[in-house]
């Protein structure tokens, strides 16, 4: 996972988004139905996709296991099916920083029983401060006590640890290592209340970066991880023996021999390093440390390993390789608790050309590494690596050596051998969870199997979502990983987006009556920043940018994917013909405003800054600013344009210190209408109508009626549903949603951690509308049909066809005829309904597009087959009458 991933939701929060106390309820009781329908939530899966900075074995029951992610919640392990279960989902709104986890704690007394220290950030990008979260049945519910300090789970440093740590003999007693300063906390009463340990010598001193303003890489890292040695102990008394991290390079270790009555440094330790982890084998009694230069989880370019004897004090460097030698810290130490003098250890911050990962069998007096140069730059491995089932992970990579595709890994803080087998192992990396279950063919010459072992961890963050009325019913738009295109939702995708490989995809978009044309922008570190497609994103090629451009911002296509409109970050917004060989400067809208396209008409776009609404006529030449006031005046806002419909767009966003909620227009953004019953909406999606019901369904992530939650209306926004309940929340989900334009009640849902998250409704009559369509009815007045060819291939081809009502009376219903000459086939068609007959054809509207008023016209679109030639049909009928062909 690159440093992209610590700021994903960021410019969101720091807008004041989420901070202040929330606004009072608008006028007017809003119509809400809580809970009213039964939702099933899944993932769309990718599997992995962010860093798992810790993997917690329970020490006494066998297969219980936990692994924490640093924005993503906590996990844990099933062994029947061999898949993680998400255990924070419940965390809210308000409190979205407590998917963040620092560290986890599992009973090894009551093994019922864990504990997670949770809370994003340190600085103020996190409103809230950390807490301790406690859970008698194994996470599947949580009890809080709130800190008075703030915790990071994705600041500098989160994958030393664990800071949080269980009194082996006497599990009332907790510790918990504070950041900020903030020193060593203790609880007496199972984590319920806890306190400092007032004579603890050392708060920590290590900053990542000391001039850093904004207190991210300025926080002291404080204290980093907690031991017991449990032979110091007997059962149902506190441990004497008890083992402090510090992040401070000349005071890293300290001990208490008297159950934390007392604390001392270690006298003759290592100085000039961090300890990331301390581990006890009290059998043989050792403690053993890993250090690093620096407090990762990205830098380190020094390190060492040393063992310290806890009976005589001795200490002793065994290294695996010289320190000269090391261009990393070290990390991820482990010790297999079935073999105690088996120790294991990776290079975390190696990151070319792979991660390493040490073992030692002797307590590490020699070692042995997971690959090894023969002649440079080649390698010979002591594993083999399977991706099969996460095949992404491959990154579309063919490096050359001594590059390996996939990698071993990168940022490797979690390693861990299972207490009770020997042969199982896991770690994390800043993509995966990966693992194996033939770990000790490594000593007898043989090579052991690595695959991902991650199914369940769902950790990407997601800024964008768009699901098309044909092809794929799923894109994404992602940190970190770009984002993927899925079509089958239960399946991982073979590999993310490529050609080129964002960084984190920050926006994309579909032409919404020739869906195969996609556009995507995002971040890079060199190369293009928007790439284009016209086969539903299946394929890609990199378009040109613009001068100055230096990240991807927002895009628009066409409805009929003629042009394009990109806002893009380090420039003006553009426009182009085509697929971006060359961009020409929007005039009239300001650098930075959120671009979309109108979905009807080729020629309008959209644009949204500081509170002004702008509109575009001539494809994104010339914008000009709405008069429309009393729109939100930060940037937090996101809008959309409804599907078939020319001119009807909605907005939402705001701050809670000022105008905050939904908007909607009929006019192209000329006049806006806020919603009286929704006191705050964040987003905004489309998808399929109600049965019977003359709209598409409307979602949201809001506030109505005093709830935050997913929403969902069938009616255009007069009420709304509450589709998701208190278990499924899944902190911020603010950046974007989306309804399935072709499964009623479907919904995919933007996390910031959770990856895409969708629902499917219980309600298998269609929503609230119920009973069957209503006949179409006959339209009267004069018609004119444009049947334009777009695309064409061997056997194929697709069309788009647009229906003008040129008379003086609109229609409230529409059904258009016409014949093939030449034994084409229709396979897909989108924004209307069809039915074939030999060559003729009907397409008849659907709920949310039967009405055209005079003077305007509607579209669709399909793909089908041909052979031979492909006349276009020359004569159509609107019921009874013929209509002019353009």
């Amino acid at each position: 996972m690159r440093r992209t991933r610590i700021l994903t939701a960021v410019l969101a929060l720091a807008a004041g988004l989420l901070t202040g106390a929330p606004p009072a309820l608008a006028t007017g009781a809003a119509r809400t139905t809580l809970a009213a329908d039964t939702y099933t939530w899944k993932n769309a899966r990718i599997d992995g996709g962010g860093f798992v900075p810790g993997i917690v074995f329970n020490r006494t029951e066998k297969n219980l296991a936990y692994a924490r992610t640093d924005i993503g919640g906590a996990y844990r392990w099933q062994q029947s099916t061999k898949t993680w279960t998400p255990l924070l989902d419940s965390v809210g709104w308000n409190e979205w920083g407590h998917t963040g986890v620092v560290s986890l704690a599992s009973d090894s007394v009551n093994p019922d029983k864990v504990y997670a220290a949770v809370g994003t950030y340190t600085n103020s990008w996190d409103p809230t401060n950390g807490a301790v979260l406690r859970s008698a049945d194994r996470g599947a519910s949580w009890q809080k006590s709130d800190l008075p300090f703030k915790l990071g789970g994705n600041m500098p440093g989160r994958g030393m640890g664990e800071r949080l740590a269980i009194d082996p003999n006497k599990d009332s007693v907790l510790y918990l290592g504070a950041p900020s300063g903030k020193g060593l906390w203790r609880s007496t009463d199972s984590g319920v209340t806890w306190a400092q340990v007032a004579n603890f010598p050392n708060v920590g001193s290590y900053q990542q970066d000391p001039s850093d303003t904004t207190g991210y890489a300025s926080d002291n890292q404080g204290i980093v991880w907690v031991t017991f040695d449990e032979s110091t102990g007997t059962s149902g008394s506190a441990t004497k023996s008890i083992y402090v991290g510090v992040a401070d390079k000349d005071n890293a270790v300290y001990r208490s021999t008297d159950a934390g009555a007392t604390w001392t440094r270690l006298a003759g330790q290592p100085t000039g390093y961090l300890a990331h982890k301390g581990v006890l084998d009290a059998k043989n009694g050792y403690l053993y440390l890993a250090y690093s230069d620096k407090g990762g989880p990205y830098d380190g370019g020094k390190g060492q390993l040393w063992r310290y004897a806890t009976a005589s004090g001795t200490w002793t460097n065994i290294s695996p390789v010289a320190e000269a030698d090391t261009y990393y810290g070290f990390s991820g130490l482990t010790v297999d608790r079935q073999h105690p003098g088996t120790v294991m250890a990776t290079a975390y911050s190696s990151w070319w050309p792979d991660t390493q990962i040490f073992r030692s069998t002797d307590s590490g007096g020699t070692w042995t590494k997971a690959w090894d140069y023969t002649s440079y730059p080649n390698r010979a491995d002591r594993y083999t690596i399977d991706v099969s089932s996460s095949p992404w992970l491959t990154f579309g990579a063919n490096p050359s050596p001594p590059e390996q595709s996939p990698k071993l890994g990168w940022m490797t803080e979690s390693l861990e051998i299972d207490p009770f087998d020997s042969n199982r192992m896991m770690y994390g990396t800043g993509a995966t969870l990966y693992g194996t279950e033939n770990l000790t063919q490594w000593d007898s010459g043989g090579r052991f199997t690595v695959k991902p072992m991650v199914q369940g961890l769902e950790e990407t963050a997601v800024n964008d979502l768009a699901s098309p009325p044909s092809g794929a019913p799923l894109l994404s738009a992602l940190g970190d990983i770009g984002g993927f295109r899925h079509t089958d939702l239960t399946k991982v995708p073979s590999m993310m987006f490529t050609s080129p490989t964002f960084t984190t995809t920050t926006s994309l978009d579909f032409a919404e009556t020739n869906p195969n044309t996609v556009v995507r922008v995002g971040d890079l570190d060199s190369g293009p920043h928007i790439a284009f497609s016209t086969d539903d994103g299946a394929n890609w090629f990199a378009g040109t940018d613009p001068s100055g451009v230096s990240g991807g911002g927002t895009v628009a296509a066409a409805a009929d994917g003629s042009r394009f409109v990109w806002s893009p970050a380090g420039t003006g917004v553009q426009y182009t013909t085509g697929f971006g060989s060359s961009w020409q400067a929007s005039s009239g809208i300001p650098s930075g405003a959120v671009v979309e396209s109108d979905r009807v008409d080729p020629k309008t776009f959209y644009g949204f800054k500081s509170g002004k609404f702008y509109v575009s006529s001539d494809g994104g030449a010339t914008f000009t600013a709405s008069s429309a006031s009393g729109l939100p005046s930060g940037d937090s806002v996101r809008f959309k344009a409804l599907p078939g419909t020319k001119g009807d767009v909605w907005l939402a966003g705001g701050a809670s210190d000022g105008v905050y909620g939904l908007w909607h227009s009929t006019d192209a953004g000329a006049s806006f209408t806020k919603l009286p019953n929704v006191e705050q909406a964040d987003t905004i999606g489309f998808g399929k109508a109600a049965t019977g019901a003359p709209y598409q369904t409307l979602y949201t992530s809001a506030e109505i009626g005093g709830v935050r939650g997913i929403f969902r209306s069938t009616d255009k926004g007069a009420t709304w549903t509450r589709i998701n309940d208190d278990a499924h929340q899944w902190g911020w989900t603010g950046a974007a949603i989306t309804g399935d334009p072709r499964v009623y009640g479907r919904v995919y849902v933007s996390t910031n951690g959770r990856g895409v998250v969708y629902g499917d409704t219980s309600d298998t009559g269609g929503g609230d509308g119920g009973g069957g369509t209503d006949p179409t009815p006959t339209p009267t007045g004069a018609c004119t049909v444009t049947y334009k060819i777009t695309n064409q291939w061997s056997d194929g081809f697709q069309a788009d066809v647009q229906l003008a009502n040129t008379g003086t009376t609109g229609w409230t219903g529409w059904s258009l005829g016409w014949s093939f000459a030449n034994g084409q086939k229709i396979g897909q068609l989108w924004n209307a309904d069809h039915t074939q007959s030999g060559a003729a054809v009907t397409a008849k509207n659907v709920s949310w597009n039967g009405n055209v008023a005079a003077g305007s016209s509607v579209s669709f679109g399909f793909t089908g087959t041909w052979s031979g030639s492909n006349a276009k049909p020359t004569s159509f009928t609107l019921g009874d009458q013929s209509c002019t062909v353009a």
